[in-house]
């Protein structure tokens, strides 16, 4: 396996800082080559988890942080987003984690399932670790559009 980047930020779990999360996965995304749709499906299903987080995660009175990873790989994005959590260790978190199941009893991961459902249905795959907190872990694979790289070539040869 090639190497790959990560990049980890905690915010305060609030709803007014899923929009810098929101900017730094548009820019990653649009960095690594992603489609203006792919990256608006990246920013709505990490903004559910997101406010899933700051909405449940806590009481009132708690003062908690939510903690983004970003997996960046050649050929896809992975995300994770966990509240109750320290940093990550990518290897030791994806060895315990499981597939998200449409079956299973949303209420035994949190309120809200409808979020759990739209990330499911956005992302390329979703896993899902509740042990102590609730970590998402949200694959959204980079496919090249072969017209794309097919309009390049004809550019290319017309230039010449």
């Amino acid at each position: 396996m090639k190497p790959f980047d990560f990049i980890e930020m905690k915010v305060p779990a609030k709803s007014e800082y899923v929009g810098v999360i929101r900017l730094s996965t548009s820019g990653i995304a649009n960095r690594m080559g992603f489609t203006y749709e792919d990256i608006e499906d990246l920013k709505v299903a990490i903004s559910e988890a997101m406010s899933n987080a700051a909405a449940h995660a806590y009481d009132d009175s708690e003062e908690g942080e939510v903690t983004v990873g970003f997996g960046v790989y050649e050929d896809r994005l992975e995300v994770m987003v966990a509240d109750h959590g320290g940093s990550f260790d990518l290897t030791k978190v994806k060895q315990g984690i499981g597939p998200y199941e449409q079956t299973e009893s949303i209420e035994n991961l949190r309120e809200g399932g409808f979020g759990l459902f739209l990330i499911d249905a956005l992302m390329d795959k979703v896993e899902i670790k509740n042990d102590y907190g609730v970590i998402v872990l949200m694959t959204k694979y980079l496919h090249m559009n072969e017209n794309e790289v097919g309009l390049d070539d004809d550019q290319i040869s017309t230039t010449q």
